[in-house]
């Protein structure tokens, strides 16, 4: 605690002088400013014994070990991984750094890293547990896999759905088998009738599962119970909301394989899910894109341009009901709980929101895409989307030679690049949570 020794010699001056001498700046102290932040911002999860970073940020010590990688990385904003802009929404758990969070940081470490009166120290907390708080059901790939293909196979694996009435997932959260080689893993619901189709391409390929570029199904839609890209975390859906799957189901993991290595590990993943019998309010997480874009050549990206960027618009309000199969219905209120946004290696920015005639409601803006820290938003309060709204979504790549991915230590050289299921390829791809 700074305290303040003031002369009665000076007392008179001042007085004399008919001025006061204000006190000087403490300046920010471990106890007081600096603990409460990196507690709430770096320790959540992430830098604390058996979170998933390299090194711990418990303590001082550990803070002024790595304090010149802190600021570097705090100045720059590549840490905390929080890339949602400021100003376009309010999130649950938002990590991200103001600036003069960033400059305490800063001034604190370049003053010495004063301790401060321990009196100041924050309560300590728990650290935030990965994955959900309750897990009712786990469904694991039924023996492990080692990738065939490369440098992308797309796997999919079968796995049953045990019960004889609907059930309501409530929280999702995977656990890739080997973080090295999954660049993502969805989780389709596929429907009872669809389930002897996935069935019959399962026993049509040898081995594990069957291939699939693209989704579970070779015919018709299927929903999604939930995805993992790196850097994201799984959690319980928004109180009173679940995403209904009907008996007879089953659930297709579909795993995808960045091979870079010649003899890559096997991986066997697990989905953890919540679930109750009823909710309030059914729920769907639904994907969101220019169908025209899928597959084909009408989202080019120039070899060497700097700077392509598509964007697409759509009131998706008339059609949900058939989108959601019944989950929800068409030309109705319907809420807006969370969203993601997802591109490959040459992603430069994204953005979803809804366009409401002449204004729009910033959803997701991403002006400095990372592939490897994509993760769910969730906002402080649902926010709806009405008949007549326009849901709208915008990305940039930069497909320059300095931005190409390097394979085996050497950089690719730049090529026109469209949508596609491989990691060299690109996508503009968005993800609602809605409910009724």
């Amino acid at each position: 605690m700074f305290r303040a020794h003031v002369s009665t010699t000076a007392l008179l001056l001042a007085a004399a002088c008919g001025s006061t001498t204000p006190a000087s700046d403490p300046g920010p102290t471990w106890t007081k400013d600096v603990q409460p932040l990196v507690q709430a911002k770096c320790g959540a999860s992430c830098h604390v014994a058996g979170g998933i970073a390299p090194f711990t940020l418990t303590t001082r010590d550990d803070v002024v070990r790595m304090g010149d990688a802190v600021k570097a990385a705090t100045s720059t904003r590549r840490m905390p991984p929080y890339l949602a802009a400021s100003g376009c929404a309010q999130y649950a758990n938002d990590l991200s750094l103001t600036d003069a969070q960033i400059s305490t940081l800063a001034k604190w470490l370049d003053a010495g890293a004063p301790e401060g009166n321990p009196a100041d120290a924050p309560a300590a907390s728990a650290p935030q547990a990965l994955g959900l708080p309750k897990v009712d059901r786990s469904l694991s790939m039924p023996v492990p896999y080692v990738p065939q293909r490369s440098p992308d196979d797309y796997r999919c694996f079968v796995l049953d759905w045990a019960g004889d009435t609907t059930t309501y997932v409530t929280g999702f959260n995977v656990r890739p088998g080997n973080q090295s080689t999954v660049h993502h893993v969805i989780a389709f619901l596929i429907p009872p009738e669809k389930v002897a189709e996935v069935r019959a391409l399962d026993a049509a390929e040898p081995g594990e599962g069957y291939t699939c570029f693209g989704g579970a199904l070779r015919s018709g839609q299927s929903s999604w119970l939930g995805a993992w890209a790196p850097g994201g975390e799984g959690g319980m859906f928004p109180p009173g909301t679940g995403l209904p799957v009907k008996p007879g189901s089953a659930v297709v993991l579909q795993v995808h394989y960045n091979v870079r290595e010649s003899n890559p590990r096997a991986d066997q993943s697990v989905v953890d899910l919540a679930l109750a019998p009823t909710v309030e309010h059914p729920a769907v997480l639904q994907p969101f894109t220019n169908p025209s874009w899928v597959n084909s050549d009408a989202m080019k990206i120039p070899a060497y341009s700097t700077d392509t960027s598509y964007t697409f618009s759509v009131d998706l309000v008339p059609y949900l009901g058939a989108l959601t199969n019944g989950v929800l219905p068409s030309n109705q209120p319907i809420r807006v709980h969370s969203a993601t946004l997802h591109q490959h290696l040459l992603g430069k920015s994204a953005k979803l929101s809804i366009v409401r005639g002449a204004g729009e409601d910033c959803l997701l803006d991403i002006p400095r895409w990372d592939f490897h820290w994509q993760r769910n938003y969730a906002f402080t309060q649902a926010k709806l989307l009405r008949p007549g709204d326009q849901l709208k979504i915008t990305c940039s790549w930069d497909n320059s030679a300095a931005a190409q991915p390097l394979v085996d230590g050497v950089r690719a050289q730049p090529r026109d690049v469209t949508w596609g299921e491989g990691t060299a390829d690109e996508m503009c791809l968005g993800v609602v949570f809605l409910s009724q």
